[in-house]
């Protein structure tokens, strides 16, 4: 057995095992904890199945700000669950974890029933692949033959984020999301704050650049945006804007619009919704992720400061 095997195989159980820890641990932050350490480790596998950009995005949004995402909602809830007293049977607890046994072994048995060789559509992409110019097969499919899908999951963003600010009272509606957050100015917070964000501006610029060939592209350079503007803020360098902004509801919408124009450009002057002219298919791909890095940030960032609590 080779190392590769062993490390795969040690990998998996790993994965497996914090899986189990993580739904059966009592303590909401131990969960979370376990997680974000499960997000990363997911990553791995994906690098190991060759699917770099799944595993950029998985490491980015599961063991990245969904992590934060979890750990606020857990402070949140401390107070709560140490003021509960009931908790669910273990009539429950064993039917919760019944249901899930099963559900993993029906999916389990699916996928070991698929015909052989699987149904795939992939001969067919990859064979108009050259119709975008784009060398990344992942972001061909993204933006050409799934456009559809990628446009509605912008949306899905735009529309989550007008969610969580319907959720503020009346008295901030239209104020600054989350609360002002201060830090020690010769801390090592403040330190980091001034130090990263130049350099992740430009690793996110490069994913973005760089997402047309090789691994990377919009959402993976725009969740590093979001992490550098979300470090600036917890360091009490800038503050979040208000959601009254002009240019923040522009730059939330600028994707999905651009998305959506250049879909119609596609019905009104080419064959079908979103279809690209193969002279400017690329040049109009890569516009179209230069504005999505952009609203994915925002939206990103915003999403994690939460609703609106304190007046412009």
């Amino acid at each position: 057995m080779s190392i590769a095997a062993v490390f795969e195989i040690g990998l998996a159980a790993v994965v497996l095992g914090l899986a189990v820890w993580t739904i059966a641990v009592p303590e909401t932050y131990s969960a979370t904890v376990g997680f974000v350490a499960y997000g990363l480790l997911v990553a791995l596998i994906w690098v190991r199945l060759d699917a770099v950009d799944v595993a950029l995005t998985e490491a980015a949004i599961g063991g990245g700000l969904g992590g934060v995402v979890l750990l606020g909602a857990a402070a949140r809830l401390r107070d709560a669950e140490e003021m509960a007293a009931e908790r669910p049977s273990r009539i429950v607890r064993l039917s919760a974890a019944t249901l899930s046994a099963s559900i993993s072994a029906a999916l389990g048995l699916a996928i070991l029933h698929l015909p052989d060789p699987a149904r795939t559509l992939a001969p067919a992409a990859v064979l108009n692949a050259g119709a975008t110019g784009l060398g990344n097969a992942v972001t061909n499919v993204l933006m050409a033959f799934r456009g559809m899908d990628t446009i509605l999951e912008k949306v899905v963003l735009l529309l989550a984020i007008v969610g969580v600010w319907s959720l503020a009272p009346d008295r901030a509606w239209g104020g600054r999301p989350g609360p002002r957050h201060q830090a020690d100015p010769n801390g090592v917070l403040a330190f980091l704050a001034r130090l990263l964000p130049p350099a992740g501006i430009v690793v996110a610029i490069y994913m973005l650049w760089t997402g047309a060939d090789h691994p990377g592209g919009a959402f993976q350079g725009g969740a590093v945006l979001a992490s550098m503007w979300l470090l600036v803020i917890m360091a009490g360098l800038a503050d979040t804007p208000p959601v009254s902004s002009r240019w923040m509801r522009l730059i939330l919408v600028a994707g999905p619009v651009l998305f959506l124009a250049v879909g119609i450009g596609g019905l009104c002057f080419g064959s079908a919704f979103l279809a690209y002219p193969v002279a400017f298919a690329k040049p109009l791909i890569l516009g179209v992720e230069v504005a999505m890095i952009l609203t994915i940030a925002a939206t990103l960032a915003l999403l994690l400061a939460g609703a609106p609590e304190r007046s412009a």
